[in-house]
């Protein structure tokens, strides 16, 4: 779990996991658009989510697809989270948004 937890400290990784869970079997050109940084840079962020089985992929012919595997993360949640009352993180997670966001669906 230290390397799963050591992949998502960083804000890039997290912002590409983000990406596939909005749109899962992206290719590395699709995942770099809209960032900005090198192409190889995005490559070795991908290769660490790779390394903890955060991301797996799947060729597809020439092309290499991203797919997030939303495994570890479930883990690290059963393990560290899910002893703390759920209703409560909630209900705190619902305040923290609502007072960030005017918007929010749960703010009046």
């Amino acid at each position: 779990m230290d390397s799963v937890f050591k992949a998502l400290a960083d804000q890039t990784r997290r912002q590409l996991l983000d990406r596939l869970f909005e749109e899962n079997g992206q290719t590395l050109g699709e995942l770099c658009q809209r960032m900005e940084m090198s192409r190889q840079a995005v490559s070795k962020h991908l290769a660490i989510l790779e390394a903890v089985n955060l991301v797996v992929t799947v060729r597809r012919g020439r092309r290499k697809l991203h797919y997030l595997n939303p495994v570890p993360i479930h883990d690290i949640q059963r393990r560290w989270m899910s002893k703390y009352d759920r209703r409560r993180l909630s209900a705190l997670g619902e305040l923290k948004k609502g007072l960030e966001d005017p918007h929010h669906e749960g703010s009046q």
